[in-house]
């Protein structure tokens, strides 16, 4: 079961286990999201980029994050609403590249409305090499007891 909302404090941080990004899942989210970008899908074209290869979306990584997210066992049953996330991308992910998911508490805020209460988290992508590839934030409404 999750943490609920009165179970977080301000400074509490939470770590995922880490998960490598391979082509078949960059293959599976350029075609369920239709974005074919050759920086994505053409290594030929990658080469003559900046990157000098492919590189993964940068939705793909913040998708793969939610799903690291839940690994971390803090929003089951207790999540009411996923109210916000907010990304900023600020180096590539390339095939291959190990990522996990770094949470901060940054505020709790109690509901009016009593039972729950909402709380902002700061997110951040971090590569193998301790890289913060994506950082933002995140709001969650959680159920209190």
């Amino acid at each position: 079961m999750g943490m609920y909302f009165s179970e977080y404090t301000v400074g509490q941080r939470f770590t995922s286990p880490r998960r490598t990004v391979t082509e078949a899942d960059v293959v599976n989210f350029a075609g369920l999201s239709g974005d074919y970008n050759p920086l994505h899908t053409d290594a030929v074209f990658a080469e003559g980029t900046p990157f000098k290869q492919r590189v993964a979306h940068g939705m793909l990584s913040v998708a793969i994050s939610t799903g690291l997210g839940q690994l971390l066992g803090i929003f089951e049953g207790t999540t009411l609403a996923l109210m916000s996330i907010t990304s900023n991308f600020k180096a590539p992910v390339f095939f291959g590249d190990t990522i996990l998911l770094q949470l901060t508490v940054k505020e709790v805020k109690p509901s009016s409305k009593g039972g729950r209460g909402v709380v902002e988290f700061t997110s951040e992508i971090v590569n193998q090499r301790g890289e913060v590839v994506v950082d933002g934030g995140w709001t969650v409404m959680f159920r209190d007891r």
